[in-house]
Order: structure tokens, then sequence, then C-alpha cells
């Protein structure tokens, strides 16, 4: 690029006759890259250019001169320009084109302005195709930070490693050292004004730096190390030239592999202390880090591999920020450089009133509303974080964090786009914007279509990034402008007329409001837990809570309303409902479908450029409506089913196989649409994914392998009807429950043991006697701890087992008891199913005297001595099975009103 555009500048030169001269700065890289862009254009549509080094000995005929440079720069007055006083709005990356005689003057507030300002004259160039008179325009953005993140991720877990560890190499990130890849990538975000780009890895220290005291701690070899070194000296350099600000993300607690293995201790353990090994380690990482790359900022999660406010609030002020500190001492630095403080699974306003008087350059960052895009309403103990951090900060960040929802289709509204900016403005005081990939984050840069060659993720998605550029440099546009504007954006991509790319508009704003709506009043959580286009199944629409609700999911991600089971109950009682019901939203979404269907197939006859991109496009509207005509059908049937909860009455249950045949109808309309079409419809491919089932290896990630699970949950439910008197519902299934073989093991921590019946006791005091139990866990023998030292110290189960065993572990339901452990949360831990751990077994599956309802979770060992360490709380160890012990997930409802799902269930 650098020796083209010095070619440009010789001819340009030469040129002493041109129309028009150009002047700039070549010293800054900023004005450098935009007046080059702005020369291309001009040249681009014909007209004779010349570059004019020195504008005070310019004896050129030129007719015009075009001036870009940064207000009272050195460059600015040594050429006497300072009898020209531009009226600037004093703000980052401001700018103002005004034309005065035959000069136009594009001056930016700082360099970043002058930048933008000749993009923006170039832009105007290519729309009008001639160079435009009479110019006087002023612009700025309102978000001062506006950045997109790329994952140094990948979708699946690495051999032999844990979440999030991916080194930087070619073979696990082949498209990271491709130069032409960057380039074009840089280009989108500057031509969408973006300013910032962070990337996501766990511990991305040990493949860009070396330390001297730990020189083993190095993940990759020397030539891959060189490799990293070249590349993000390139990246770096690039985006500077573009105005971007490069930031690197990283979790805590995580070490490199060999550094691990060295000392013999976990690359990542959520709940170890924090060690004078750890800080010094990760102090000097920090440190090289700064010292190598000074112009690179730092995004610190504090959340999922470190446990506790406590130790939070010490590892970002003795740790983190004196290693940042200790590189800018080596640079010689008296700057402190922003370091942004991540909002997950932390107290952060906490931490940064901690931090305060140790650093002040502190912005900090939050998800919008989670891991999806569910509303333009956002309320709740969520958008309370946001707006408390935004009173506390300068720069406050709103992540549109890993979009599980929009998976894998196509997501472009720029309605629904531009209400969400307003909100992080209005609601949340947000004033900067970070945004992930529309879809296909774990597998970036490619998306999910099944092509050859694969389609480029930032090439499919192109309106995701303009719109949220647009919107961020500017909230307020009137909406008639808009649908103006994007109209015309579609003209140029399908070369269709204006009322046809009309319909393309609709098309898109109409399938925009799909899934959030079904995901915010029906989900189970926003996260990477749940794929929502693959559907639910109808134990998680009539019986939620047992899935796990995500806490402040509901209260947070919409505006006020009831879920289903809530709807259902004020029905059945004749009372009012109170805002979004379940009703209205399956309505609503079925008409979007409509709508957008009739929207896309009006245009396709008209289409004459970008057919095959048009095809695909059309081919996820046809799919998201059969999606929301299955999901209408199948929450009309649920609505029956909790009728019959209420009332008992079977012909309510009767009605529901209708609607339920309709929804595999709509169901295999969809597999239709996307088999063969796409890859997979969620690019996270681990054990993390629950929803609507576990894609432990890569499974269940096609709409093909789902039909056979929502056809035999009809089957279930067909045969379970033979169960049910129209009066009385049966608890016939409980006796035909087997109870769960015991596996043998030896206890080694020195703990009682009890067994898992009536009348004994789970800690030494009456109210913990069993009163009831579930069949499954019946003959199970448990191991006894101290109630007080759990609530206090955690607990600790060490023991020996000559075959694979699972750990049967009870947790206490009532997650507003802070004495009682939290069962694993993948919201907030994603390392938290790397025993099988994070599904309910068997809800509701002990009885106590004077306790709240248990629940059943299984932690799976291998043969060998091991051990079982859990977090403070009050926890029960209720015994081991097999690692190859059936289980039949089911609400056993010992306490309080039995579950209808168990009609949706198979026999044991």
């Amino acid at each position: 690029m650098k020796t083209i555009f010095s070619t440009f500048l010789i001819i340009f030169s030469m040129q002493l006759n041109a129309q028009i001269a150009i002047s700039f700065d070549k010293e800054s890289p900023r004005i450098n890259f935009g007046s080059e862009r702005l020369m291309l254009e001009l040249d681009r549509i014909g007209e004779d250019i010349r570059f004019l080094e020195d504008v005070r000995n310019d004896n050129s005929e030129s007719k015009r001169l075009i001036i870009v440079a940064e207000k009272d720069s050195d460059w600015f007055i040594k050429h006497n320009f300072e009898s020209y006083q531009p009226k600037i709005t004093n703000s980052k990356e401001a700018f103002r084109i005004s034309s005065e005689g035959n000069r136009i003057y594009v001056i930016g507030n700082d360099e970043s302005g002058a930048l933008y300002g000749a993009l923006e004259l170039a832009d105007r160039i290519k729309s009008e195709e001639k160079l435009p008179k009479n110019l006087d325009f002023s612009d700025q953005p309102e978000m001062v930070l506006r950045g997109t993140a790329i994952g140094m991720q990948k979708m699946n877990i690495l051999p032999d490693r844990h979440v999030y560890e991916y080194p930087y190499s070619p073979n696990n990130f082949p498209w990271f050292y491709d130069k032409e890849l960057w380039i074009k990538y840089l280009d989108m975000l500057v031509k969408n004004r973006y300013n910032s780009l962070y990337l996501w890895n766990g511990h991305p220290f040990a493949s860009l730096v070396k330390l001297e005291d730990y020189p083993y701690a190095l993940e990759v070899d020397e030539e891959t190390f060189r490799k990293n070194e070249e590349i993000f000296e390139f990246l770096t350099t690039e985006a500077d030239k573009r105005g971007i600000w490069i930031i690197q993300m990283f979790y805590n607690i995580i070490v490199s592999k060999p550094f691990a293995e060295h000392h013999n201790i976990s690359t990542q353990d959520r709940g170890r202390e924090i060690t004078p090994l750890l800080e010094d380690y990760t102090r000097k990482s920090i440190a090289a880090f700064i010292e190598k790359y000074p112009n690179v900022g730092l995004l610190v999660a504090l959340g999922e591999a470190i446990s506790g406010i406590e130790n939070d609030i010490n590892w970002f002020t003795n740790t983190i920020i004196p290693g940042v500190k200790d590189g800018m001492q080596r640079l010689g630095r008296e700057d402190e450089p922003p370091i942004i403080l991540r909002a997950h699974d932390t107290d952060a306003p906490k931490v940064v009133q901690a931090a305060f008087p140790l650093y002040k350059n502190l912005y900090t960052t939050h998800k919008y509303t989670g891991e999806s895009l569910t509303t333009y309403e956002p309320r709740g103990p969520w958008t309370k974080i946001h707006q408390d951090l935004s009173n506390l900060a300068s720069v406050h960040i709103s992540n549109v964090h890993i979009l599980a929802n929009l998976e894998p289709f196509r997501f472009g509204s720029p309605n629904f786009i531009q209400k969400t900016v307003k909100a992080m403005h209005e609601i949340h005081g947000a004033n900067a914007l970070h945004l992930y990939p529309q879809a296909s984050y774990w597998d970036w840069p490619y998306t999910a279509d099944n092509t050859a060659p694969r389609l480029l993720e930032m090439d499919r998605d192109w309106i995701w990034y303009s719109a949220w550029g647009r919107y961020a440099w500017q909230k307020e546009r009137e909406r008639n402008e808009e649908i103006k504007f994007w109209s015309d954006e579609f003209s140029k991509k399908y070369g269709t007329d204006r009322a046809v790319s009309e319909q393309i508009l609709t098309a898109y704003e109409e399938t925009g409001e799909i899934a959030p709506k079904t995901l915010r009043r029906f989900g189970i959580t926003e996260g990477n837990r749940q794929t929502l286009l693959l559907g639910m199944f109808m134990s998680q629409l009539a019986n939620p809570y047992k899935w796990r609700v995500y806490p402040g999911f509901y209260e947070s991600t919409g505006p006020e309303g009831e879920i289903l089971i809530e709807y259902a109950e004020k029905e059945f009682n004749n009372e009012p409902h109170i805002g979004e019901t379940p009703l209205q939203i399956i309505q609503e979404i079925e008409a979007h479908g409509k709508k957008a269907v009739e929207a896309i197939d009006k245009a396709e006859p008209n289409v004459s450029i970008n057919k095959e991109e048009f095809i695909r496009l059309q081919n996820d509207i046809h799919a998201y409506k059969a999606f929301a005509d299955f999901f209408t059908e199948k929450v009309r049937a649920a609505m029956l089913v909790l009728r019959y909860d209420h009332s008992g009455e079977k012909d309510a249950l009767l009605k529901a196989i209708p609607h339920l045949e309709n929804s595999l109808k709509h169901y295999r309309k969809l597999v239709e649409l996307t088999e063969g079409n796409y890859f997979y419809a969620n690019s996270m491919q681990t054990s993390m994914r629950r929803i609507p089932i576990g894609g432990d290896d890569g499974k269940y990630k096609l709409w093909s392998e789902m039909l056979p699970l929502y056809e035999q949950e009809l089957e279930n439910f067909r045969k379970n009807l033979n169960n049910i008197d129209s009066s009385v519902k049966s608890d016939s299934q409980d006796e035909k429950v087997k109870a769960w073989t015991p596996a043998e093991v030896e206890i080694l921590s020195g703990q009682e043991t009890y067994s898992v019946a009536v009348g004994s006791l789970v800690y030494d005091k009456m109210s913990a006697q069993i009163i009831k139990t579930a069949p499954e866990i019946s003959k199970l023998t448990g191991v006894k701890f101290k109630e007080k030292n759990q609530i206090a110290n955690g607990t600790i189960l060490k023991f020996e087992n000559s075959k694979p065993v699972k750990v049967v572990v009870g947790f206490f339901e009532d997650a507003t008891d802070k004495e009682n452990l939290i069962a694993p949360t993948l919201e907030n831990n994603a390392a938290g199913n790397t025993r099988g751990q994070a599904d309910i077994t068997i809800a509701n599956a002990l009885k106590l005297d004077d306790y709240p309802k248990i629940n059943i979770h299984t932690y799976q060992f291998e043969t060998g001595k091991n051990e079982l360490q859990l977090d403070r709380g009050r926890v029960l160890i209720l015994g081991f099975i097999s690692a190859g012990q059936k289980i039949n997930s089911r609400d056993a409802g010992l306490v309080g009103k039995k579950s209808v799902d168990w009609l949706f269930q198979g026999s044991n």
C-alpha cells in the first residue's frame, strides 16, 4: 500500500497544470491515509490532481486547492494557515469541510478528525461523481469509542486445554497471518467510522512477549513468536493509519500451559487462591506487553477464572494496575493509558472505586443485554449496572455481545439497531460501543453458510457493521430519511429500484423483531448456553426454572411482561395481565414472519446483481418465518398443557396435540430450508451449549439433528396421555422409576456417611432430616459435612475409585440465601461444565424438614484418586454412581407443586 501511494504522489506531483491540487501533512499516518483515499477518488472520476508539497510556493495553475490538516498542528501553522480559523467543535474526531475562494479546507480537531473529514469528502465525490462546490459541513461522533470484536478463540476446546486457552499460532488461527485479510477488515472498519478493535483471548501474553524470569512460559515456538511479532506490528501500524486503536482482552486468572506444567498447577481454577507466583508472573507479563506494545490497550476480564469480589479487587489493584505502571515506567511514560474493566462476573463499581486512588484513567464495559440482542427497552438490575458504571467512569462502553439468539441467519434491522443505540445513551448512559460479529464469533472470519469458498462474515453481514457504525456516530436521524438511505444501499447491493429496495428493508426489519422478542419472553438465558433458533422443548416452556433461568434475565432484557407460566396462571384465575404477554408475542412474531416473506418474495424478480447472495438472504427470511410458525404453535400447545396443570381437564391436553403436530410441520420446513445450506446453527461447539440440548462434541448443531427429538417429544406426550384420568393427574411415573446403582468408592478425606433415606440427617440437626427422596437417589450413601464449615470454607471431598464415577451433588434452590452454594452457572463460569455438572439431572429431588428444594447435579471423574472442591456455601454430597448410569432428567416434584413436564418424558 505504501509503495502504491508513493507512486501516486510522484505522478500527482508531476502534474503541474492539474486542475486540482492537494496539500497535506505526509508525516501524519492518519492524514496521509485519508488524503490518499481522497486522491484516489478524485482520480477515479477523471480529475487531474497535483500533490502540492508547500502551499507557500504554489506556482501551479490549479483551479482548486484542497488542504487537509489538523487544526493548530505544526504543519498547519508552518504553511501560514493561521489566518484561516475554522470553527470546529472542540471534541475528539471532529472536523469541518469548508470552501473559501478556490480552496477547500478539510480541517480536523485532531488527526482522526482530519482523516474522517478527508473520507467524508471522498464519499461525497463518490456519491455526486464530482468535486462538490460551496461546501460548509461540520461533524463529530457521539460515541467516543466505536469498536468491533474478533475472537482469538475457536469453536472447540483444544485437546488437553481448557476454555479460552488458544495460543496465537498458524495452526489455531491461519487467518491471523493473512495481511490482505487484515487490510480488507480494517478498511471496512474505517469506512464505517469505527475507531477501535478488540482481540479476545484467554491468555495472549505467552504468545506475544517473553519474560526473562519465566522463559519457559512461552506457549509458541521461536518461529511462531517471530511471526506473531511481525503480524502484531503490522496490525497495529495499519490500524493506527485508519485511526483504529487495538485493544487486547484477557481473562483472569489464566496462565500459560508451559508455565502451569513447570509449576505443577492448573492453567485456570476459579476456586484457587491468589499466590505470589501467580501475581508475579501476571504482573511481569502485563509490564512486558505494555513496554513492547505501548499503543495497544488492555481490556481486563476479572470474571470466570477468579471468584469473589475481595479477590477481584486484590488482583486488579495489586497485580494488573502495578503491571501496567511497571510497563509505563520502563517506557518513561507519565501518562496513564486507559485500562478497560469488564463488569461481567464481578462487582465492577466496587472494583473501580477501589482502583481510582491508584489509577484514574479507567474505562468500563458491560454487556448490553447479556449475550443476545433482545430489546431497545432495557431495564432491571442489568440496566442498573450500566447506570452505576456510566456515573463512575469517563467512558462507559456498551458491549453488544456474542448474539447467541441471532445465529446463524442474517440480521440487519436498521430501525432496531438505531433504537438500541438510543437506549445505550438515554437509558444506560453509555458513550461508547463494543460490537461483536452478528454471527459465527467462534468461527471468525467465516460464516455458517455452506458455500465454496466460504463466506467472510464481514462481507455477508455488511449491513450489521454499517448500521451500528452509522448510529454510533449519530443516533438522531429522521426515519423517512433513513428509509431512503438504506433503500439506496440495497439498490447498490442488488441493482433494484428504490421501491423494490424498500421491500428488502421491510424483510430485514420484520425478521429483526422475531429472535429478540422470542428469547426475552420465552428463553431460559440470553447466553451461549441457549441456541434459540434450534427451538425449545415443551419442558423448557412449561417448566423453565428446572432449566435454570439465569437470574435477572427476565427483568433486564425487555419491557415489563409475563413469562408463560405466569400468564397461564393468570388466565386460569381470570386475573389481569401486565405488560408484554406470551400470546401477544407469538401473534407478533407470526405476523413479522408473514410480512417479511411477502416483502422478500416481491423483491426477488427485480434483483439484477449479487443474485446468489440475495437467494441466501431470501432463504434466511423464509427460515425465520418457519421458526416463528414452529415456535408459535409450540407455545399454543404449552398454553393448553399449563391449562391442564391448573384445571386437570384432559381435554386441554387433547387440544394441544394438533398444535404440536403443526409445530413439527413448520420445523420440517425449517430443516428443508437449512439442510445443506448451513454447517451449523451455533458456532460454539462445546459442552457449554445446554438449551435446547447439550452440544457436547459438536452434536445437535443442526435442525435435522433436532427434528427426531421433537418428534419423540410428541410421541412421548401421546403415550403419557394414556396414564391420565380426566380429573386426577397420575403419579404412576414415580412407580416406574428405578433407583440408581451406587458405585464403590473409598473416601480419603475422612468424612462420615449416611443413607439417603427417610429419617437420615444430612447435617447434625433435626431440621436437616430427610422427609422424602426421589426414587433415583434412594439407595445412595451420602457424605456428611459440617454445615458451618461448608459455609465458611467450602467443601473438599477426596476419594478413590477403581472405575469412572459420577458424584451426586444436591444444590439448594434458594439462591437468595447467601449461605447456599449456587449451582454451576455457565453464564459467569465458562468452565462450569467440565465434569458435566451444569445441568439439573433431577429437579426437586429431596425433601428435608426445614430446607428449600434440592436439585441434583452430577460431576464425572475418571478412575484413580480424585478431589471434588466446591466453593463456600451449603451443599449436599449424596453419593456416587457409575459414570455409565442411565439418567432421565425430570422434575421429581417433592416440594410444592409437581410440574407437568413429565408428560413429555420417555420411560426410565
